[in-house]
């Protein structure tokens, strides 16, 4: 490079830093393609609304550096989980599992506290109703969503006094049959309940409940009419379709497999929008006569509608974390579930679309808890 060039480069340079240090040397206006609120852009309020946003940005970096203090220090002491639902059940087992590794994440102790009765509205009250600091959590099922509309004047609000997690894993239901139904797939079965409306009989866990709604859902989808029959539990009601009482019902994984094994249970599908991988042979009820049709017992966790964003954040990392461990998920298998995973908003539109499909179905079935 000659001489010349390289004194030419140097009084650029030197040029351009006298511009950026002297810079801006006059007026600058900043131009708005927008009009302005009220009719004076000198206004009062044009001076306040700058005033707010110089206040806002200089607050912007507090405020990030209190939720990272706020991640980092949580948690701190031991939390508690409130399971509405007695102890020995899927959302329990589940619940049980996810908190054990989380002890281990995070050297705190999380006691699980089961709170049943009252349709789980005992259980759930306790949790919207307590502190709003991230150390009680609430493990949610699908009554959640259920029992707005069939339990009026609900001591909470189901979505508002609510934060959630997410979703930790889920559990397709089964339709199954007495062998001694003639029928081999859904089409015919469809066809049967057609043929011969009321003389066919479904059991539940009971009104309201998961197995329930699933029959009821599949009688509001193929426009069929099998009668309800309540019982206190799976096991009871399972036997009862064995014995030829009823003559199917929507059941567990767990409860039903066995005796299809065995051949005492007839399967015809699994009521998730896809196949279960447990039954990977078997066909959704979807795809085998009732396109549309999907339903799961689901098992998620939700906090106060006060705890801080930041919390919330950590908790669907950590909770993520657990579940999406290949350990985790061959001991949901075999329990007869599948992990879920996914963001918080992720399991708040599943709790939103749960609360409007369930309502379509209760008021079509006209059902009601006392």
């Amino acid at each position: 490079m000659s001489r010349w060039a390289v004194l030419l480069l140097i009084a650029g340079a030197t040029a351009a830093s006298v511009a950026a240090q002297t810079y801006p040397a006059k007026s600058v206006r900043v131009i708005v393609p927008y009009a302005t609120r009220g009719t004076d852009a000198s206004s009062e309020q044009g001076s306040r609304l700058r005033d707010e946003n110089v206040r806002d940005s200089a607050a912007a970096p507090v405020l990030i550096a209190q939720a990272s203090v706020l991640r980092e220090q949580y948690p701190s002491r031991t939390l508690r989980v409130i399971v509405p639902y007695a102890t020995g059940g899927g959302t329990d087992i589940m619940t049980r599992a996810v908190t054990q590794k989380l002890t281990e994440i995070w050297g705190q102790q999380i006691v699980v506290d089961n709170r049943a009765g009252g349709g789980t509205v005992i259980g759930t009250q306790l949790a919207a109703n307590a502190p709003a600091d991230g150390y009680t959590l609430l493990a949610a099922a699908p009554s959640l969503a259920i029992n707005p509309t069939t339990r009026p004047g609900l001591p909470y609000d189901a979505v508002k006094d609510f934060k959630p997690i997410t979703q930790i894993a889920f559990q397709p239901y089964v339709l199954v049959t007495n062998p001694k139904v003639p029928v081999r797939d859904v089409r015919e079965f469809i066809a049967l309940a057609s043929e011969r409306p009321d003389t066919l009989n479904f059991g539940s866990t009971g009104v309201g409940s998961g197995s329930h709604l699933a029959g009821e859902l599949f009688k509001f989808m193929t426009h069929t009419r099998p009668q309800h029959v309540s019982y206190k539990g799976m096991g009871p009601a399972v036997v009862d379709v064995i014995g030829g009482q009823t003559q199917f019902i929507f059941g567990s994984v767990l409860a039903v497999v066995p005796h299809m094994r065995s051949g005492r249970l007839r399967g015809l599908g699994v009521s998730s929008e896809r196949r279960s991988a447990s039954l990977p042979a078997l066909p959704t009820i979807a795809e085998a006569g009732v396109p549309g049709y999907g339903t799961v017992s689901w098992c998620g966790m939700l906090v106060p509608s006060g705890v801080p964003d930041a919390i919330v954040a950590k908790l669907n990392a950590d909770i993520n974390t657990v579940i999406s461990r290949a350990d985790m998920r061959e001991r949901f298998l075999t329990d007869g579930a599948e992990p879920a995973g996914g963001s918080s908003a992720d399991f708040g539109r599943l709790i939103g679309d749960e609360i409007v499909k369930w309502r379509k179905v209760i008021k079509a079935a006209d059902i009601r808890i006392d």
